[in-house]
């Protein structure tokens, strides 16, 4: 019976991982900005949200070291899909570029070494 009661138990921590709700980047500041309003206690609003207490505190800490590190000067920011998509395509390109090239230096230098021998003769 603990086999089962074990398995069961992993199915449903399974279960929960695989439904848990992902919020997205507007979501978390939306939900950090009404805890810093202090318009509602933050106990309430994180079980009004349906989060944990720490991962409110954790987004907390993001928003507020993101916006430190901005306003000191650090305009670093992570590329969205399309700029990675785009920068792949380049990317590749490059690579087919080089490759033309170096086939087309290697031809040169298999004819110019033919034609030394041919001199030589």
């Amino acid at each position: 019976m603990t086999v089962k009661k074990q398995s069961a138990e992993a199915k449903i921590k399974e279960i929960k991982r695989h439904t848990r709700k992902k919020y997205s980047a507007e979501e978390k500041i939306r939900i950090v900005i009404e805890g810093l309003r202090g318009e509602e206690s933050i106990a309430g609003l994180y079980r009004r949200e349906g989060i944990n207490a720490n991962l409110y505190y954790k987004w907390s800490k993001d928003f507020m070291e993101a916006g430190k590190s901005r306003l000191a000067g650090d305009v670093k920011r992570e590329a969205n899909s399309v700029e990675v998509h785009d920068l792949k395509n380049e990317n590749t390109d490059l690579k087919l570029l080089v490759a033309e090239q170096s086939l087309h230096i290697r031809a040169l230098k298999k004819s110019a070494i033919g034609s030394e021998q041919t001199i030589d003769l």
